[in-house]
């Protein structure tokens, strides 16, 4: 097999940071516990425990989180073990390293990135007329021989 990639380039470029960030957590920062955030919030220190909430989290090259996850969209730049569950997409960047369970509906990994452990690619919440089916068209039944 030659040196070519079997994956096509994509045509969405994962992003640095979607707005503004409004959290940080610096290099020399441990953080035990519970955290929950708004918006965008970046870690670069070290976090063990659960962090829930809408928003965005971009985990700096210097980050180590071990825990739970729950955000809407992630950036891996650093490394996070454990349970990872994003509503939107996670991004593992070249020196991102994920190891654990992860559930998001789009998962962008770069060249360098790792992911070990188990993955499901979860679709967003349907919305509510999807959940019904439609009722058949009785003018014309279906017969079956």
């Amino acid at each position: 097999m030659s040196g070519k990639s079997i994956f096509t380039k994509s045509t969405t470029t994962p992003s640095s940071a979607p707005e503004e960030i409004s959290a940080f957590l610096g290099k020399e920062t441990l953080f035990e516990g519970k955290m929950t955030f708004r918006g965008v919030f970046r870690l670069d220190g070290r976090f063990e425990g659960e962090i829930f909430e809408s928003g965005t989290l971009i985990v700096g090259e210097s980050a180590l989180i071990k825990g739970k996850v729950g955000v809407n969209i992630i950036i891996i730049n650093g490394c996070v073990e454990g349970d990872l569950h994003s509503e939107e997409r996670v991004e593992i960047h070249s020196t991102g390293k994920f190891s654990g369970t992860l559930i998001t509906p789009v998962l962008i990994i770069n060249e360098g990135g790792t992911l070990n452990g188990h993955c499901e690619m979860e679709a967003k919440v349907a919305r509510e007329e999807d959940l019904h089916p439609r009722p058949l068209n009785v003018d014309h039944p279906i017969s079956v021989s």
